[in-house]
């Protein structure tokens, strides 16, 4: 087994394979130090009684590859979004007319939302498709209010937050609502809804996995 393994190649395998030929010795010592790279786990002693055998099984030890870290994307606090000014709206154009193109675009996005809103359409089916719905765009109007200035007031819904709906108004005023303490009304091609704010006190992004009671409640 040993003359096979330490032999040297025959002269035309040589000269054909352009190596030199080497000694019994030298291929001892090479076939020695591959096999202890091969298997770095074994001694000497568990190598040689592995070369007696008639087959030979190399280890093969995969480096791991370290996962990158994930970079955390930096975003804006609330404090730096408030002196960034990120949400406010200019006084040049806080004009009525200037939304009016984006009330349309929402009127036609609840009809699609709402499957065309025909005539038969379910109010209920409706009323669960208005709550979870963006209301960006939509014309609302406070129909009770605790603070009775607010009733009346009608707009186009800007911008909305957690816990307010900035809407602005025929006569271009930009108007703050607080959704505690007031309901909305809401008509969309004759169907009108209700929008009770002290239980709609979410962000427009939360609102889509929330479920509604669609039963109304006399609280504000």
């Amino acid at each position: 087994m040993e003359g096979v393994l330490y032999g040297g190649l025959p002269r035309e395998a040589a000269k054909e394979l352009r190596l030199q030929p080497q000694g019994s010795e030298e291929a001892k010592a090479f076939v020695s130090a591959f096999l202890r790279r091969s298997m770095p786990k074994k001694k000497d002693d568990a190598i040689q009684d592995v070369l007696m055998r008639k087959a030979v099984v190399l280890e093969h030890h995969c480096r791991r590859r370290k996962k990158p870290k994930r970079r955390k994307t930096k975003t804006f606090t609330a404090k730096q979004r408030r002196e960034l000014r990120l949400f406010e709206i200019e006084p040049e154009q806080q004009r009525y007319e200037l939304f009016l193109p984006l009330h349309e675009l929402w009127k036609q996005y609840i009809r699609d939302l709402c499957y065309g809103l025909k005539p038969d359409a379910q109010p209920q089916m409706v009323q669960s498709k208005l709550l979870k719905a963006d209301l960006h765009g939509a014309i609302v109007t406070v129909t009770k209010s605790k603070c009775p200035s607010y009733v009346g007031i009608t707009g186009i819904i800007l911008q909305e937050f957690k816990h307010v709906f900035k809407i602005i108004t025929e006569d271009n005023k930009l108007k703050v609502i607080p959704k505690i303490n007031n309901v909305f009304s809401l008509e969309t091609d004759g169907f009108i809804s209700y929008i009770y704010g002290s239980k709609f006190q979410l962000r427009a992004s939360e609102r889509s996995a929330k479920k509604f009671k669609l039963k109304g409640t006399i609280d504000l």
